[in-house]
């Protein structure tokens, strides 16, 4: 294991994983996969794990083939201490060289932004394909530990996936997760639990947003927050103004962006389901399957499935940045591009921000803190899988939303209710939300839920609950969950 850097942050699993990697002294060279969306800290790791072993880096840029095998080669030469910096005819000699580095020894590799490499020679992945042959010599030989890293995961992850010429090549797949929402309040330094949900709403979990765009500074305290979104993410000299509309242009399978804007516009507006989505976008649900798909495999959306209904899903945003965007920046893009009007914009915006933004955010972090957080068995047995969904209610005719549903495995092995939970954040949980609550726990218990009889009831809000709550909480079957337990 390589010591990690002091002043890399969190990260513990991913340069764990990345020193085995490298270290790993079997013969035979081994191929590695790093991913995340743009900004997380990537090419952190892997300039820091070259440098803790004596290791080669190469950072592609947009250019012609001929210029980045120009370059490459230069840099394997001045690496290599040569004589004169070879010349690569072309790829094929490239990883040949790459993999001599590890003649002696297990050595990193890591080439960075891989996708511009091959989007100017679309038959990269065939020649390192080729190169690591099982039975090559070349490959056999070294002990190169080579490692390709990108941010447009719908590349990336089509590396390996189906008939891709590396699927079945690599030893190492890694995304490079966001910082959810604890590590985020950690990183930018924010002790009040309020604050943290508020701001982490806006930036989410990406490290840059702090030290590349803020400055290195975020909100000192909840009253500071206005201001600083306006100087900070909603002023157009700003260079997390226009970030969201990057993040969507950087990925390769996305062509026809104005769609797919219109696509996450829909699920900000609360169109979650297909056929909402299609509704928002007055078109047929397979007209925008394919769109769906795309913005899935980015990572910039995600599908929940529904935990009692199976064959019903709903989307969501994943990157809050994007949510923030499209809920509260595009629609009012005229006027945060006209001078003087960030503030103004952010008043008028207070409400949607409210509801829009900040609920379903609450509501996933609710459903975070049951997974990663919460104590790890309820009614003695260990939390399995966290999710959300819909209880059909015949006799009122309606259905009632769950917001956290935790399940877990009984011992004799049947899925098994556990809690079913209900995330509030800017209305006081009274009486009312408990007595939901109690009959979504009637109605699945009469469904027939395994497990429903017993399952708790959890209330978690982002205000004080009523007097009456707190009285009830004595009753031993409800917990209410406030800001300080979620982060504490």
């Amino acid at each position: 294991m390589f010591a990690k850097p002091p002043d890399m942050f969190d990260r513990d699993d991913e340069w764990a994983a990345l020193s085995r990697f490298a270290a790993d002294d079997r013969p035979g060279a081994t191929l590695g996969v790093v991913s995340g969306r743009r900004r997380q800290g990537k090419t952190f790791l892997l300039d820091a794990l070259c440098k803790a072993d004596g290791g080669f880096f190469f950072e592609a840029t947009e250019a012609a083939d001929a210029e980045s095998l120009r370059r490459i080669g230069a840099q394997i030469g001045e690496y290599s201490k040569m004589a004169l910096p070879p010349r690569p005819a072309d790829w094929h000699e490239v990883l040949d060289a790459l993999l001599a580095l590890g003649a002696d020894g297990p050595v990193t590799v890591a080439i960075d932004e891989f996708p511009y490499l091959a989007k100017a020679n679309p038959e990269l992945p065939s020649v390192i394909q080729a190169a690591f042959g099982p039975r090559r010599e070349e490959r056999l030989r070294s002990r190169t530990r080579l490692l390709l890293c990108g941010s447009a995961m719908s590349f990336m992850g089509g590396l390996l996936s189906g008939t891709a010429p590396l699927r079945g090549r690599a030893g190492l797949e890694m995304i490079v997760p966001t910082l959810d929402y604890r590590l985020a309040a950690q990183f930018w330094g924010i002790d009040d639990p309020r604050l943290a949900v508020l701001l982490y709403s806006v930036v989410g979990g990406t490290p840059a947003y702090r030290d590349g765009v803020a400055g290195g500074r975020g909100p000192r305290s909840a009253a500071d927050l206005d201001g600083w979104v306006a100087e900070n993410v909603l002023s157009r000299f700003s260079p997390l103004f226009r970030e969201a509309r990057y993040l969507l242009a950087e990925e390769p399978d996305i062509r026809a962006g104005a769609v797919y804007h219109s696509v996450l516009a829909a699920v900000a507006e609360g169109n979650g389901t297909r056929g909402g989505i299609a509704g928002y976008l007055e078109r047929k649900a397979t007209d925008i399957s394919h769109h769906l798909s795309v913005l899935e495999d980015a990572g910039l959306l995600t599908r929940d499935v529904d935990v009692f209904r199976p064959g019903r899903s709903v989307y969501r945003i994943s990157e809050p940045l994007i949510a923030f965007y499209h809920a509260i920046m595009r629609p009012e893009w005229s006027r945060l591009e006209r001078r003087g009007q960030a503030d103004q914009v952010w008043r008028d915006s207070a409400r949607r921000f409210a509801t829009g933004v900040v609920g379903p955010r609450f509501e996933q972090i609710c459903r975070d803190w049951m997974q990663a957080y919460a104590p790890p068995e309820i009614n003695g047995i260990p939390v399995s899988s966290v999710g959300s969904g819909l209880v059909n209610d015949p006799e009122q005719k309606k259905s009632h939303e769950i917001d956290v549903a935790a399940f877990g495995n009984a011992p004799g092995g049947q899925r098994v209710l556990l809690a079913i939970g209900e995330a509030k954040w800017a209305e006081t949980i009274g009486t009312g939300h408990l007595a939901r609550l109690r009959r979504i726990r009637d109605l699945l218990f009469r469904a027939g839920q395994p497990g429903a009889g017993t399952a708790r009831l959890l209330l978690f809000g982002g205000t004080e609950p009523s007097a009456q709550i707190r009285a009830a909480i004595a009753d031993g079957d409800l917990q209410f969950i406030g800001l300080n337990d979620l982060y504490d």
